[in-house]
């Protein structure tokens, strides 16, 4: 029997169905930046924090005052290493640890990225989380079966021009789905 061909999702957003039951992700948007035969490493796109950029780069020892970037909020990445950072940016650059997503998007966990921005020559668009979302081997693909979460093509204008509390919507409405109809459709494979 032939292998089943590896499902990947890198470059695309996971939207949490009205089922949800993990508090960390009902609601939620989750960007696929890393998709594999070992698992899986998101961001939450849609869940800003009280902190704000300026007051995380003082904590890291750098001064941001650039607008707008000073008063953008940090946003909760997922559960998993919450002490961390983790920078989502356009365009890629060539920074210290950088995931290449796609074809103009980079994830970096190194503060050369920070650093630059606070410099003024950072990347154009970012979105700063702490802690990110992750899955093991086949973890997300039961998900998926179980119908937990939609998949669907990524689009970074939702990620870095919508404004964070149409992110959901957003994000259906690229599967042309209304996100008032979404309950209709949940337990229906």
């Amino acid at each position: 029997m032939p292998e089943r061909p590896q499902l990947n999702l890198t470059h695309q957003f996971l939207i949490a169905m009205p089922t949800m039951a993990d508090p960390n992700f009902a609601g939620s948007v989750v960007y696929i930046c890393e998709h594999n035969e070992r698992g899986a490493l998101g961001l939450v796109i849609n869940r800003p924090t009280e902190l704000t950029l300026a007051k995380l780069f003082d904590k890291i020892d750098l001064k941001l005052e650039i607008a707008p970037w000073k008063d953008e909020p940090v946003y909760f990445g997922g559960p998993v290493q919450t002490e961390r950072g983790f920078v989502l940016h356009v365009p890629r650059g060539e920074y210290g640890s950088t995931l290449a997503v796609g074809e103009e998007i980079g994830l970096t966990t190194s503060k050369d990225v920070l650093e630059a921005v606070a410099e003024g020559t950072g990347p154009q668009k970012l979105l700063v989380t702490l802690g990110y979302s992750g899955w093991g081997a086949g973890q997300l693909e039961n998900e998926i079966s179980q119908n937990a979460w939609l998949t669907v093509g990524a689009k970074t204008s939702v990620i870095f021009e919508t404004p964070v509390e149409e992110r959901f919507a957003a994000a259906l409405k690229l599967l042309g789905i209304d996100s008032t109809q979404l309950s209709l459709l949940a337990g229906h494979a």
